[in-house]
C-alpha cells in the first residue's frame, strides 16, 4: 500500500536532494518524508472512515456499551475493542476523539487508546511463528492488562479536568440526524478538515524527531547496552522506543533481530510496545486535547506497566 510512498521518498532524497544513500541524514530525511505522508493520508482515511461510522452509530449507544454497571467491565470492554480495532496510536487518536465527545468514561477512553495499537493480531501471528505460543499469549495478556489497569488508575485518578476541549465545529445535529449520502459525506470531510488543520504540525515535529534518532542512533544501540545481564535494561528498552514511531507488525521485525543478538526477551517486548502504545507523534496530537501534565501521567504510568511486563517476561522465559 506504502510502496509509491517509499519509492518517491526514496527519489526525492537520492534523486533530487543528491543525498548519499546509507548516510545518516539520508536516513533521517528519507524516514521523515516517508513516515510524514504516511501517517497524514492514514489519517485522513481513518479519521473520515470513522466520522462516517458515527453518523450511523448515535453516541448514546457507545457510551451505553462502555459505561458499565460494573466499575471495570468498561475498561475491559473498551481494551477489548481496541484489539479488534489494531490502528496504531496516531490512527487511534480519532476515534478516541469520539469517545470523548459521546461521554464515555475516560478510563475507558484511554483503555482502548492503549490497547489499539499496542496489541496488534498481525504481530500476533508475527510472535507465534517465531517464538511460540507462550511468548504471544503473554504478549495479549500483557497487553490487555496494561490497558486495563492503566485506563482504571486515570479514572480513579478524575484526570477528565486535564483534558482540553477541542473546538472541531462539529455539528451533532447533522452527526446524529444525517439521513443522506452527501450529508454524511460533507460532515465526514468537515470533520476530518478540522482536526487535520490542528494537529499536523504536531504530528510533523514528532516524526522529524523520530526521523533522527532513526538515522542517527546505530540499530545495534540496544544489543550494545540492553543485554540480559543489565539490571536497567528494560528501562532503557523503554525510553529508547519512545520517541520511534511504528505499528506492532513493523517492529516485530527488529524484534527477532534483537533477540539473536543476545537481548532479553523481555527487553525486546518492552521495547516493542513502548514503539507500539507510546510514541512522540501520538504525544504530539493529544498535546491538542491534553494539558502536557495529563500526557507525562498517561506516559508515566503507561510506561511503568511496560516496565514490569518487560522484568517479568525475563523471569519467566529465562
Amino acid at each position: 500500500m506504502f510502496y509509491p510512498i517509499q519509492i518517491f521518498a526514496d527519489w526525492l532524497t537520492k534523486s533530487v536532494l543528491n543525498l548519499a544513500e546509507g548516510s545518516r541524514v539520508y536516513a533521517a530525511l528519507n524516514f521523515f518524508i516517508f513516515d510524514s505522508i504516511k501517517i497524514l493520508i492514514l489519517l485522513s482515511i481513518i479519521i473520515f472512515a470513522v466520522t462516517l461510522i458515527r453518523t450511523f452509530i448515535p453516541p448514546e449507544k457507545i457510551k451505553q456499551i462502555l459505561t458499565h454497571k460494573h466499575p471495570y467491565l468498561g475498561n475491559a470492554l473498551a481494551a477489548i475493542f481496541g484489539i479488534f480495532t489494531p490502528f496504531c496510536t496516531c490512527s487511534a487518536i480519532p476515534l478516541f476523539l469520539g469517545f470523548l465527545e459521546a461521554g464515555v468514561p475516560i478510563g475507558a477512553t484511554f483503555s482502548f487508546l492503549i490497547a489499539s495499537p499496542m496489541i496488534n493480531e498481525v504481530a500476533l501471528v508475527l510472535l507465534l511463528g517465531m517464538f511460540g505460543w507462550k511468548v504471544a499469549a503473554l504478549y495479549i495478556l500483557s497487553g490487555l492488562l496494561i490497558a486495563i489497569i492503566a485506563g482504571i488508575v486515570l479514572g480513579r485518578l478524575g484526570v477528565e479536568r486535564l483534558l482540553i476541549k477541542l473546538d472541531l465545529g462539529s455539528d451533532k445535529e447533522e452527526e446524529n440526524k444525517a439521513i443522506t449520502w452527501q450529508m454524511r459525506l460533507r460532515f465526514g470531510k468537515r470533520y476530518t478538515l478540522s482536526i487535520l488543520k490542528k494537529v499536523w504540525p504536531y504530528v510533523l515535529i514528532g516524526i522529524a524527531v523520530g526521523g533522527l534518532i532513526h538515522g542517527y542512533v546505530p540499530a545495534d544501540f540496544l544489543a550494545r547496552y540492553a543485554d540480559s545481564s543489565k539490571w536497567y535494561a528494560v528501562p532503557l528498552a523503554t525510553l529508547v522506543g519512545i520517541p520511534l514511531y511504528s505499528n506492532a507488525a513493523g517492529i516485530v521485525p527488529l524484534v527477532s533481530v534483537l533477540t539473536e543478538k543476545g537481548v532479553a526477551i523481555g527487553t525486546v517486548l518492552a521495547f516493542m510496545m513502548a514503539v507500539t502504545g507510546l510514541s512522540l507523534p501520538e504525544f504530539m496530537i493529544l498535546r491538542k486535547v491534553m494539558q502536557t501534565k495529563l500526557i507525562l501521567l498517561f506516559a508515566a504510568i503507561v510506561g511503568l506497566g511496560i516496565m514490569i511486563t518487560g522484568y517479568l517476561f525475563n523471569l519467566i522465559l529465562k
